[in-house]
Order: structure tokens, then C-alpha cells, then sequence
């Protein structure tokens, strides 16, 4: 399955630093824009991977109220 993301990126010190917009916390750099293009999809591969170890354990839910 293909899924495609926005990759926001920003040049920092030489180097080219990313995060997808759609999914929060992954983040990543790389020297070339195509070294960043393949470390932002190792990074999102282990956030998969993370949350799916979390899901063989038990975790319960719970709606909450947020008043604005």
C-alpha cells in the first residue's frame, strides 16, 4: 500500500531538514534533499513499527472533553 505525505523541508546549517506534515513526530535530515526524501521514509517505517509493538499490548481508550 502507497500512501503519499507532504514533505516540508528547510535548509539548516548545510544540511536538509524535514518532517511530514500529515503525520506528527516524524522528523528527519540528510546532506542532499534525496538523502532526506530516503531518511524521512526510514523514520516513518519505525514510527509504524513502534506503534505497531504498542498494539500487541493492552491499551485502553477514552473520550474526553475539550473545551475551547
Amino acid at each position: 500500500m502507497k500512501h503519499r505525505f507532504t514533505l516540508e523541508y528547510w535548509k539548516d546549517d548545510g544540511w536538509y531538514v524535514g518532517r511530514l506534515r500529515e503525520v506528527p513526530g516524524v522528523f528527519s535530515q540528510g546532506e542532499t534533499l534525496s538523502d532526506l526524501q530516503d531518511n524521512i521514509r526510514d523514520a516513518y517505517h519505525l514510527l509504524l513499527e513502534d506503534d505497531e509493538s504498542h498494539v500487541r499490548q493492552r491499551v485502553a481508550t477514552k473520550r474526553v472533553e475539550v473545551v475551547v
